[in-house]
């Protein structure tokens, strides 16, 4: 929906709101989340446009949605809504950017959400299993305990949800851990993607969003790193598994008609945060006092990007209607040196670190830095959180998971 008829909506609804919906309760613009939900065919529902509008009302956690017939704004149940609602298969939504991604759907409403997950013990199950309890309190969700690697299990998912879009952030995530099991990251990050994308063609998904990694890049002497570089040297199997992703998405698209969305995150931290990444860990053992190992001498630098404009990029994604195949940065644009990324964790925590210095790590880069003119000319990517902020923000959630 553009933006001046969202205006519109929100103008006239307010004032006629209480007429047309019989209910004594009036909305102030503030009041009301408008936006436009998928065009769907809607004949049967007596409905004369497929546009849908989606209000909160005030100290009700739950939401009421309306729809125009004529001229009038008709209120319906979530029941209701759920036979027009898009239908959404999110892989690897007990994650760290699943979960917040999950939580962004249901709280918007509109949406019918599956989540696949394997649970599997990278780090404790019951983190993840935490995320689903925190989803599940915002909405209904289904929930499938899965493995993308397991064709049979993921085909019995898509039968049974008629999806129209797919956005998948199921992975085996970590540059070093990869270089100790290349085979299951190759299985789980190859194999499980051809899997979804095998499906999707089967099923007909029109639009198909994959979350890949700045790790492509590898080694990229070029800054910032843009779309258009070269990443046919990654450096980690992680990475590489990431570039045979993309490769396959721009693949199906360009054979079966699929839509697909290649996203490139560049260093995600915030809530919930997998434990074993450094702003994380770095948190736990200056709180614990016990020693950081820093590789190299600090002057590594990394784009650090804030979970809630991750999301916002996935968002947009979900809803690009452009070209066929596209693949974006997604990062905050900016370098933060190692150093001073501890330097905001001990003042934050107002505590010093303890340093262990140790060599560079095969298959790490010096450095990550993300173009992100392309994401904001056709995503309309913004992202609005820099790290001197993220960080006292991350600390403040770190503090109350440990309470």
């Amino acid at each position: 929906m553009g933006s001046d008829r969202a205006t519109a909506c929100l103008d006239g609804l307010a004032c006629r709101f209480a007429d047309n919906v019989q209910t004594q309760t009036r909305l102030r613009p503030s009041d009301i989340h408008v936006r436009g939900l998928p065009r769907r065919d809607t004949t049967s529902l007596s409905c004369q446009t497929a546009v849908f509008e989606l209000a909160r009302l005030p100290g009700n956690r739950r939401s009421c949605y309306f729809f125009r017939n004529s001229e009038r704004w008709l209120c319906r149940s979530r029941s209701f809504l759920n036979q027009v609602a898009k239908k959404i298969l999110l892989t690897g939504g007990a994650g760290f950017i699943g979960s917040h991604l999950a939580e962004n759907l249901l709280r918007e409403g509109g949406w019918r959400l599956t989540i696949v997950d394997d649970l599997n013990t990278f780090y404790s199950p019951a983190i993840k299993q935490k995320n689903l309890s925190q989803i599940r309190e915002i909405g209904e969700v289904e929930f499938v305990e899965a493995d993308i690697r397991d064709f049979g299990a993921m085909a019995d998912v898509f039968a049974a949800g008629e999806f129209e879009c797919v956005v998948h952030l199921a992975a085996r995530a970590g540059v070093r851990p990869s270089l100790a099991e290349p085979r299951l990251y190759y299985e789980t990050n190859v194999t499980g993607t051809l899997n979804l994308l095998e499906l999707a063609r089967e099923h007909q998904i029109r639009q198909f969003v994959f979350g890949s990694s700045s790790s492509v890049y590898g080694v990229n002497c070029k800054m910032p790193f843009a779309e258009s570089d070269n990443v046919q040297r990654p450096i980690s199997p992680y990475a590489a598994t990431k570039a045979a992703g993309e490769l396959m998405c721009h693949t199906y698209s360009h054979l079966y008609g699929i839509r697909t969305v290649g996203l490139r995150f560049f260093t995600v931290y915030g809530a919930r945060q997998r434990p074993d990444l450094a702003i994380h860990k770095f948190c736990r053992l200056i709180a614990e006092g016990r020693p950081i190992q820093v590789f190299g001498d600090g002057t590594t630098r990394r784009d650090y990007t804030y979970i809630d404009d991750i999301i916002q990029g996935v968002r947009a994604a979900m809803d690009y209607d452009g070209s066929m195949h596209e693949v974006f940065n997604l990062g905050e644009s900016e370098t933060t040196e190692l150093s001073r990324l501890i330097e905001l964790i001990e003042d934050a925590l107002g505590k010093k670190a303890v340093i262990d210095r140790q060599p560079m790590q095969p298959g790490d880069v010096p450095i990550t830095f993300a173009d992100i003119s392309k994401a904001r000319q056709l995503l309309d990517y913004r992202p609005t959180t820099k790290i001197e902020d993220g960080i006292p923000k991350f600390v403040e959630w770190f503090r109350s998971s440990i309470t």
